[in-house]
């Protein structure tokens, strides 16, 4: 079992980060955000999906208006990314945003900061510190130092800003695009500081790079117990990311929510279309939120004994399959019914268990 490390906690909404609560699954919005409905339903996907806070990029004057209606509208907490322009934040504020991501050295004068950190305290908006490896300030960029570090540097100044103003609601990431840059920024600053650690490879590719990138450097750090809440970043439908945050997450005994998908690699006994048939089971069960195991395995000579610890099954034969239950064989069915016939009973199990 893991053991976490100890932060603070903070609260987006009615999620709770950091202080023991459930590692929470973020994503972000790639709408524009003065389209009010086009977000929403955005938002709408991504909260079916799983994710539990959405971040949402606030450009100019106009979106920081569009706020006001699509909090009233979100079924899940929402944050507002801006960059340098403290008025928007402070629009975003007034309009019943649930948290900020700004780094208060960004934003100009010192009156400007102290009238964000003002607001933001009053209303109880936590801030985000969001180092990013790829835009430090120039008096960290030009240190002869590891990157990492460098980044641990941007961070603990904005941190320190923010304490000089009696400000501690805060979370932290340190992001970069190199996966070894990423864990030990994290590692270093998490020895510093017991704020809670927003964890993520950022510019980490497609579904099939960014995945593995990100599984890497987000699951190399929670298996160390840093880490508070999670956005994989994936140049893809932002609903993936949610799918991909939980199953790295599920896959270190962290979160239970949703099924655990497994399948076995194909060799010379498969006599089914076991790659196809292992993709539509997942597809066909992935926003089923149950905590079970689900395996889809080649042949019935190893299949139910290798996957014994599945909650159900396929193990494939010619041109048929046979469905089973805790390794035990149940239904002998032909190929072209085996998607079906396993939700029949998956769902019949359960809708006897309540």
């Amino acid at each position: 079992m893991i053991k976490r490390r100890e932060t603070k906690q903070i609260q987006i909404g009615n999620v709770k980060i950091g202080g023991g609560a459930p590692i929470s699954v973020q994503s972000m919005c790639n709408t524009d955000t003065r389209d009010v409905n086009s977000t929403l339903k955005q938002i709408g996907e991504l909260a079916s999906a799983g994710c539990e806070i959405a971040r949402l990029a606030v450009l100019n004057k106009e979106a920081s208006y569009a706020i006001k209606d699509i909090v009233k509208k979100s079924p899940i907490p929402l944050v507002a990314d801006i960059h340098f322009d403290y008025r928007l934040a402070l629009n975003c504020i007034e309009n019943g945003i649930h948290a900020l991501r700004i780094n208060p050295g960004n934003i100009g004068k010192k009156e400007h900061t102290q009238k964000v950190v003002s607001e933001a305290k009053s209303h109880g908006i936590p801030i985000r510190i969001g180092i990013n490896a790829g835009s430090l300030e120039k008096e960290f960029e030009q240190k002869d130092i590891p990157l990492c570090e460098k980044m641990v540097l941007s961070a603990l100044r904005h941190i320190e800003i923010l304490e000089d103003l009696n400000f501690y609601d805060t979370k932290i990431s340190l992001k970069s695009s190199d996966v070894l840059t990423t864990i030990e920024a994290y590692k270093l600053i998490s020895s510093k500081v017991d704020y809670p650690l927003h964890l993520g490879v950022t510019e980490a590719g497609t579904l099939k790079s960014g995945l593995i990138k990100s599984s890497v450097g987000i699951g190399s750090l929670l298996s160390q117990g840093i880490g508070d809440t999670i956005r994989v970043s994936l140049t893809e439908n932002p609903s993936e990311e949610v799918q991909a945050g939980f199953g790295i997450l599920k896959s270190l005994g962290l979160r239970e929510r949703g099924v655990n998908f497994i399948s076995c690699p194909t060799c010379g006994r498969t006599q089914i279309d076991l790659i196809g048939l292992a993709k539509k089971v997942e597809e066909k069960f992935k926003n089923l939120n149950l905590p079970i195991t689900i395996a889809v395995m080649g042949c019935p000579v190893n299949g139910p004994g290798e996957a014994r610890h599945a909650d159900f099954g396929i193990a494939g034969a010619i041109k048929e399959g046979y469905i089973f239950k805790k390794g035990e064989i149940i239904a002998r069915v032909p190929e072209a019914d085996l998607i079906n016939s396993l939700e029949k009973i998956i769902m019949e199990t359960y809708s006897s268990v309540k």
